[in-house]
């Protein structure tokens, strides 16, 4: 089926373009919401050629088609088959919330983060990757393995493809999420700009908030608050600029209007929410150092096994888009993402649990599973792990458990040995370019078989023929 086929079946089956108010993706998943729930076909989207899972969550549906692919899907239906945009006016987006009575504040939190952020994703893959080849070829450089201005020449042209982004990811976070509440993007892009200006230690020092000895710790200093003070500057900046636009008359409201709302947003996120937001960020940064950089490698290895062992949860219920900020976090103030590749375990023991699973559903005669897990599998070991959660572990529920604590034992690992990514996105065996230097893929892949065995081992050890038979 090619995508174009597959996407009109998808507008068919989700009840037609009338019954769909908008569509979008993220990194793996067409997400529409639908008007009218009892027009849409779920079993017939599950069962189509090239779906691999579908999420449900009240009146919106999320169509798991895989990295690279979702895009397309998504391409083709918004300007091919003209089913409506994202809708990013964030007074829209806040009453659609309200009218969802299953919705609560928190899981309203993770859509407004991932509404943010999964535009981003694809940026932050492909610089994250840039900077690790970067690294790469310099260690390689300096040892020894490779030399010449060709490979220097190469070194530097990543290094500044990657910091295209990552160096200005604040003015990027600045515009989205302009966007999403209903701001003026450029705007945005500003207080973004704002947080890393040079001009901020200046007038910190003259306010007496800049700490010369030891700057990171200073009370306003650019970047402090990081990413989380972006977000609710523009926050600030939305409802400024839309009070300030209802008084202003038309014809001065181009000239007024920006002017008078960054004025007033800009002092309010300079002098209040960037050390307030900074004093939040401060905080994480040193508890997650407490945890990876402990002389004690027992507190490593027992949060990397926590931490990786409850991220399948965290997945099922949606709140792993939460986390974004956290990553968004470490790599501004520790030059790395340590929480991304402890967390990518959890996918790597439910490729273990699977294979666990489909050993003795061959041997009980249930090849309905075995059919599943075969075409899940190849997805898992990408790290798409949603046909897995949703097609085999979770309805089977222990599998759900021990693929877990198969995760948590690669976790502990990764952990242990403090590995760190460049970036963060897709999990399994395509993230390994994304880790630092050749001993952080290295590790990463070991702590990918250690999961993949001990959630292999854990589940074998679990389940029982009558689990399998009749599921």
């Amino acid at each position: 089926m090619s995508n174009m086929d597959l996407a009109k079946r998808l507008v068919e089956l989700l009840g037609g373009r009338e019954n769909v108010v908008k569509a979008t993706n993220c990194m793996t998943r067409l997400r529409v919401v639908c008007k009218d729930a009892s027009k849409v076909d779920t079993e017939e989207i599950k069962n189509t050629e090239g779906v691999l899972g579908l999420v449900i969550d009240h009146d919106s549906y999320q169509i798991v088609l895989g990295p690279g692919k979702a895009k397309k899907i998504t391409d083709i239906c918004i300007q091919e088959l003209h089913l409506p945009k994202e809708n990013t006016d964030w007074q829209e987006n806040k009453s659609a919330m309200k009218e969802s009575q299953k919705n609560n504040r928190l899981k309203d939190g993770m859509k407004l983060i991932a509404e943010i952020f999964i535009p981003l994703i694809p940026a932050v893959i492909a610089a994250g990757l840039f900077n690790g080849f970067a690294s790469l070829i310099g260690q390689m450089i300096s040892d020894g393995m490779l030399s010449g201005d060709i490979f220097r020449m190469i070194q530097l042209i990543f290094s500044l493809f990657g910091t295209a982004f990552l160096g200005y990811f604040a003015i990027f976070t600045g515009i989205r999420s302009a966007e999403v509440f209903g701001a003026t993007p450029a705007l945005g892009g500003m207080i973004g700009g704002m947080s890393i200006g040079a001009a901020l230690v200046d007038i910190s020092m003259m306010l007496g908030l800049y700490n010369e000895a030891v700057p990171l710790e200073s009370v306003l200093t650019t970047g402090k608050g990081g990413i989380i003070g972006v977000i609710f500057g523009v926050w600030i900046l939305s409802i400024v600029e839309k009070n300030i636009r209802k008084r202003v008359p038309d014809v001065l409201d181009l000239i007024i209007t920006p002017f008078t709302s960054l004025l007033i947003a800009g002092i309010i996120f300079i002098f209040v929410i960037m050390p307030l937001a900074g004093f939040v960020s401060d905080g994480l940064v040193s508890i997650l150092s407490i945890i990876i950089n402990s002389t004690n490698p027992f507190i490593r290895i027992v949060s990397g096994f926590i931490l990786s062992a409850i991220f399948l949860p965290m997945v099922l219920l949606g709140l792993h888009h939460g986390l974004i900020p956290i990553y968004a976090v470490q790599l501004e103030a520790m030059g790395g993402v340590s929480l991304f590749p402890v967390l990518a375990m959890a996918g790597a023991g439910q490729v273990g649990a699977a294979i666990a699973i489909y050993i003795v559903a061959k041997r009980v005669g249930n090849k309905r599973l075995q059919g599943i897990i075969t075409g899940a599998l190849p997805a898992g070991f990408l790290g798409v792990g949603e046909p897995l959660i949703y097609g085999v572990t979770f309805p089977m529920f222990k599998p759900f458990i021990t693929a877990g604590l198969g995760a948590g034992f690669g976790g502990a690992y990764i952990m242990f040995t403090q590995v760190l990514a460049n970036a963060w996105g897709p999990s399994g065996m395509v993230a390994i370019p994304l880790m630092q230097g050749t001993s952080g893929m290295m590790n990463y892949f070991i702590g990918l078989v250690i999961s993949y065995v001990a959630g292999f081992i854990i589940t074998k050890m679990v389940i029982k023929d009558s689990d399998v038979q009749n599921v």
